[in-house]
């Protein structure tokens, strides 16, 4: 039969759609006699919980019907039966307070079928569950077609088949194309369904967005103000006049009010000038005592402004061993540090640097962050592990001479962003330093890059400065795309790993 549809409405139940609600769930479920919700129910239902009963309509006419409840999910065993979580039928298990969504039933007229109608009631208890902050939905799913295997399969065996598209179970299969999971084989779930021999199926769709509830005052961000500083390298007379022109920096950025403010690798080097007449693992050595005094400003500075700010790097004497460490100098006043991991050819030549051993995530008000410097973006490990720790943003200050080198930072800083599904900002610095052996010139452009997916910029590209230029680059990061594509993605980079023939550990440290 051919419909013809003039309009299609989805609504809220209401009593005065009672007696089409029934024909409609006596025609569903023809192998269940006498299977539909009475009066009572459905009155109790509206009342205790309206938005959880809606209905869609076509051309007026009721096509099908989804019921549900809020739930305390710890609360239920995960055997539990459907008479358990529905209170033996009186509802009373539902509480404004619980956790999650938990549909009681869904059905769609037979003659209604095929219009994926039944889709529309999923997206709506999904919506519902994101806007009442839940931590998503859940119901026991039937399978009709299991009384025909039930002789040769188990029900693993057959949900599996299932999955693999051996069998065809119409219900079981639309759950999982709408991103709902199996989660526990439940017997005896539901009295009286014998097609699935009373057997039925968890199933469970997650709200990425679910925050859980706090008492404290502040909340973590989603979206995300990023501020790029891409420094002029030049002469200062002292450390005070290198700190002015960092501060007004800062102050720019914090005016557009940014959360992060990103310092290039090594932007304090200009003071090295007043050391060239020593050598150069001298003369950096000598850099690396302003290197605290620096820390101690910059962290004043993400408080009085009120912003994060991230370093970039500079040399520093840790164990008798020259590193090139930063630190992430919060609002709050807190402060971590990072070290590079892999140094240059050129600095262990030149300077005698050593690469360091810290690698870790760090947490903000605006979500889990990493930090790798330069050298350490052409390494796909290290950000990689970070990305299993829940890093959002990767911040990678550097310093290239070159075209060369810049081109292999800024390449690999893209692919880190789409194999990681993550935002990567790059900060580096420009112009000439003509008195500072071994940090004669500059080439950058700063940048941020996303994933390559529908949600965000085709090419990968958020925002870009002009290369070789004094200036800052603003750009706004979503944290919530990241969740979303993490789960609905065209492709799905860190899901999609084939941990059963390849995993990455990392060395115990020792």
């Amino acid at each position: 039969m051919v419909i013809e549809i003039e309009n299609i409405e989805l609504a809220y139940l209401s009593m005065d759609d009672y007696q089409e609600l029934k024909d409609a769930m006596i025609s569903a479920y023809t192998s269940m006699p006498n299977a539909y919700w009475r009066e009572h129910h459905i009155e109790k239902l509206i009342d205790l919980f309206p938005e959880g009963q809606v209905v869609i309509k076509i051309n007026g006419e009721l096509a099908g019907c989804a019921l549900s409840l809020i739930v305390d999910y710890s609360q239920y065993d995960v055997n539990h039966t459907y008479k358990e979580v529905t209170g033996n039928y009186t509802f009373r298990t539902h509480t404004p307070e619980g956790d999650m969504l938990y549909g009681i039933d869904v059905f769609i007229k037979p003659e209604f079928r095929g219009l994926r109608l039944g889709r529309r009631l999923y997206d709506y208890r999904k919506d519902l569950s994101e806007r009442l902050n839940l931590k998503g939905v859940a119901f026991g799913g039937r399978i009709p077609n299991y009384y025909k295997y039930a002789d040769s399969l188990s029900p693993k065996e057959y949900i599996q088949k299932v999955r693999n598209k051996e069998i065809s179970d119409p219900v079981l299969n639309f759950q999982i194309s709408n991103d709902f999971q199996p989660a526990k084989i439940i017997k005896g779930y539901l009295e009286g369904d014998e097609a699935s021999n009373e057997f039925a199926v968890l199933m469970e769709w997650k709200n990425i967005y679910y925050e859980k509830p706090t008492k404290k005052v502040a909340t973590v961000k989603k979206t995300i103000r990023l501020g790029l500083i891409q420094w002029q390298m030049r002469p200062y007379k002292d450390l005070d006049d290198l700190l002015q022109q960092a501060e007004y920096f800062i102050d720019a950025v914090s005016g557009y009010r940014s959360d992060f403010a990103l310092f290039p690798e090594f932007f304090n080097a200009p003071l090295m000038a007043e050391n060239n007449h020593l050598g150069e693992s001298q003369a950096i050595r000598e850099l690396a005592k302003h290197t605290e005094d620096i820390v101690k400003k910059f962290s004043e500075f993400s408080i009085s402004y009120n912003i994060n700010i991230i370093t970039g790097s500079m040399p520093e004497m840790k164990d008798g061993k020259l590193v090139n460490a930063g630190y992430l100098c919060r609002r709050d006043g807190s402060m971590e540090r990072y070290e590079k991991i892999h140094v240059t050819p050129d600095e262990s030549k030149v300077w005698g640097m050593q690469g360091g051993k810290d690698l870790k995530t760090f947490d903000t008000d605006c979500g889990k962050i990493g930090v790798l410097i330069c050298y350490d973006s052409e390494f796909p490990e290290l950000s990689r592990l970070l990305a299993d720790e829940g890093m959002d943003i990767l911040f990678i200050p550097f310093l290239t001479d070159t075209q060369n080198g810049f081109s292999r930072v800024r390449h690999c800083a893209q692919a880190r962003a789409i194999e990681n599904e993550c935002y990567v900002a790059i900060a580096g610095s420009v112009g000439n330093l003509p008195n500072v052996h071994n940090m004669d010139i500059q080439f950058a452009q700063s940048m941020v890059f996303t994933p390559c997916d529908f949600s965000f910029p085709t090419n990968g590209i958020k925002a870009e400065a002009t290369p070789n230029t004094e200036m800052i680059l603003i750009a706004d990061v979503d944290i919530d795309l990241l969740r979303e594509l993490n789960q609905f993605g065209a492709v799905r980079n860190l899901r999609d790993r084939r941990k059963d023939i390849f995993d990455l550990r990392r060395t115990p440290k020792g």
